[in-house]
């Protein structure tokens, strides 16, 4: 084995790329998208070193034009899933045991694939399979996802390093084990960056995984598939199965090697998952870990004292940036009233100004929401504000799902602070604004602490600066995301590590070594040099 204290690259945050009329990257996107738009993919089960083609299938399409089909995926049974944790446990043999550097090297590499040749293909499937436009799929599927690799690497370093005290008559050590068993990943469709994510941080710490990705983001799924095994991941480390949440899930945790899950989705879904670690609890080789980010109603309040324009760009962006399919995404704003006839008048203007349509025209900031659920969902609340006397709509509130899956920007006003949009999350380009009196600012702060069950994003704007403290204070559990003067989404891998609590997850932050830690056993480990031969002790004389 080579020896050596070995230095990984210091991890840089990728520089977001324009896309500007005649830049080398908008020619490399497009050619992508047509590729990809013109041709269809058979994304197999991949099982230890066997891509398994059950025949079973789903196909894939846009939400932007849910009639255009580009691949397919195969549905796996119940024994693909035991094959699929049996492949894992006999993968863990080796990869647990593989030096530190070598698994550094394999994830670094994967950054640099994504950086370089990967980049169009990976953004545009990203584009095609969940409708971002070219700057989401950007910001998500290259730069946030190279950041995961290259951070990640680094932090695992960071974790390594951090050593017990030791004297001249012991040494004392820590070794960060993998857990005993597999890793459970089950991934959204909002973010590919965090699709692969979850699989490759706990990887990237020894363990081995059984990924299920979401239906809805096979497409992009494939093309991070393609990229760990360019970049050398050994076969049956990530196993990647697609088909029945539920039966997937019992199985894997009915395994007495189930180890932890790895969970992005909604509150509901975590809560069962919990639950059914507990009834098995006796079961387990091991206590699994539990991590989860799940479901948020995240904010914006403006102080008397914001910025107008400020406070609209925040709403705007915060709220109608992909759709609105974040779980950081402003779905409930506060707005004092000497601010509101401002703020409303720019609101309205900004969102008529955004135009509507397929990701591969670049001058669409709006593209389709991603199912015809989600669909449904979002227009049966727009038509209930329609009817309800204490909710407006100005600004939005049209929907059509004829080609594919298109909800207009909406704006509802309420002058009832409980107001079932106020509460509820949608998961939608949907936001809910209430209308405070300005003396109210503490009271109102009271409201924007109690009135949700989640606690995963927030944003306050003011110009005061005792106001901010007071926000600052009084909103401490709110958000574990907390803004100053800024829109409530966009987190940075290593500048701002990311989660929530309450009923928004674990708050384990994803970018950071808070989440590693996750996946780490540690062992301590004394030597003593001289070591006694005789029991007695002084005090016995």
């Amino acid at each position: 084995m080579l020896k050596g204290f070995f230095h990984v690259p210091k991890a840089v945050n990728e520089p977001v790329k324009s896309y500007a009329p005649n830049s080398p990257e908008k020619a490399a996107v497009q050619a992508a998208y047509t590729t990809l738009w013109n041709s269809q993919i058979d994304v197999p089960l991949y099982i230890g070193s066997e891509e398994i083609r059950t025949g079973n299938t789903k196909t894939i399409s846009a939400p932007h034009d849910h009639k255009h089909i580009v691949g397919k995926y195969h549905l796996a049974e119940k024994q693909h899933i035991e094959k699929a944790i049996a492949n894992a446990l006999e993968a863990r043999k080796a990869w647990a045991d593989m030096a530190w550097e070598q698994r550094a090297a394999i994830f670094l590499k994967a950054a640099e694939l994504i950086a370089g040749p990967y980049r169009a293909r990976i953004n545009a499937a990203t584009m095609i399979g969940q409708s971002k436009n070219i700057h989401q799929a950007e910001i998500d599927a290259s730069c946030e996802l190279i950041d995961f690799l290259r951070y990640n690497v680094e932090f695992m370093t960071q974790i390594y390093n951090d050593q017990p005290k030791s004297d001249s008559t012991v040494w004392n050590r820590v070794e960060y084990r993998p857990l005993e068993g597999f890793i459970y990943a089950i991934t959204p469709f909002n973010f590919t960056a965090i699709a692969a994510n979850l699989p490759a941080s706990a990887a990237m710490m020894g363990n081995v995984v059984v990924w299920k990705p979401s239906d809805s983001q096979v497409f992009s799924a494939k093309i991070i598939i393609d990229v760990f095994k360019e970049a050398g991941v050994p076969d049956g480390v990530i196993n990647v199965v697609f088909g029945d949440a539920l039966m997937i899930t019992d199985t894997v945790l009915a395994s007495r090697d189930f180890a932890g899950v790895h969970f992005t989705g909604s509150t509901h879904v975590f809560k069962d998952i919990w639950a059914k670690i507990g009834a098995n609890i006796h079961h387990y080789k091991t206590y699994p870990r539990i991590v989860g980010e799940t479901g948020g109603k995240d904010f914006i309040i403006a102080h008397p004292s914001a910025n107008v324009k400020q406070v609209t760009t925040g709403i705007t962006r915060g709220a109608f940036e992909f759709q609105g399919q974040k779980c950081s995404a402003a779905s409930r704003a506060y707005i004092p009233q000497s601010l509101w006839p401002a703020v409303k008048e720019q609101l309205i203007a900004d969102v008529k100004s955004m135009k509507m349509g397929s990701p591969e025209d670049f001058g669409n900031f709006i593209t389709a929401v991603i199912h015809e659920g989600s669909f449904d969902k979002l227009a049966s609340y727009i038509d209930q504000a329609k009817k309800d006397a204490d909710a407006e709509i100005i600004v939005g509130g049209n929907y059509d799902k004829s080609v594919g899956y298109f909800i207009e920007p909406t704006v509802i006003v309420t002058t009832n602070p409980k107001y079932t949009t106020m509460e509820t999350e949608l998961f939608g380009p949907v936001i809910t604004i209430y209308v405070y009196e300005n003396a109210k600012w503490e009271e109102t702060l009271e409201l924007v602490d109690t009135t949700s069950e989640y606690a995963l994003t927030g944003a306050v704007f003011s110009q005061d600066r005792y106001a901010i403290e007071v926000a600052t204070t009084k909103l401490q559990n709110a958000a574990g995301n907390f803004y100053i003067n800024d829109k409530p989404t966009g987190a940075v891998v290593g500048m701002q590590p990311f989660g929530g609590a309450r009923a928004s997850g674990t708050n384990d932050k994803a970018g950071s070594a808070l989440n590693l830690l996750r996946w780490a056993s540690p062992r301590t480990i004394k030597e003593t040099f001289v070591t006694p031969e005789d029991y007695r002790y002084p005090f016995l004389g």
